[in-house]
């Protein structure tokens, strides 16, 4: 009897690290579909050239997906971009469906995402304290 448990225990296990595996896939193809979209087809004025698609994450039940994104010519436009993307968000939905083969396409909520901004900001906090100890 503590065999068979300790076997169910092993099973789900492996199904959920099979589980999370298939999720980062899902999160890794949406991330590159988006990217590509934006690149090639979002012809808006509002968006620009500069944007970048820096995470998925998608929710267990592949029906919700939550895309990171950040300017790379700086954030001055942040409210703008969203709002932006949040209303070619059916767009996205459509092409995604187009494709990809999964049985649900799911519902995309688009998130600022400022780590680009504080990594230049760890950087430029950096270079200060080297150049104070260099002088």
């Amino acid at each position: 009897m503590i065999y068979w448990n300790f076997l169910e225990l092993k099973k789900r296990a492996k199904g959920e690290i099979i589980m999370a595996h298939r999720i980062e896939q899902v999160n890794s193809l949406i991330r590159q579909e988006i990217s590509q979209l934006l690149q090639r087809q979002v012809n808006d004025p509002r968006l620009g050239n500069f944007i970048a698609v820096t995470g998925v994450s998608t929710s267990a039940d592949l029906k919700y997906a939550k895309v990171f994104v950040s300017r790379i010519d700086g954030g001055e436009e942040k409210e703008e971009t969203l709002s932006a993307l949040a209303a070619a968000s059916g767009f996205f939905r459509r092409e995604l469906a187009r494709r990809l083969t999964l049985r649900y396409i799911p519902v995309l909520s688009f998130q600022w995402d400022d780590s680009i901004e504080r990594g230049d900001h760890l950087l430029q906090l950096i270079d200060e304290v080297t150049s104070e100890k260099t002088a």
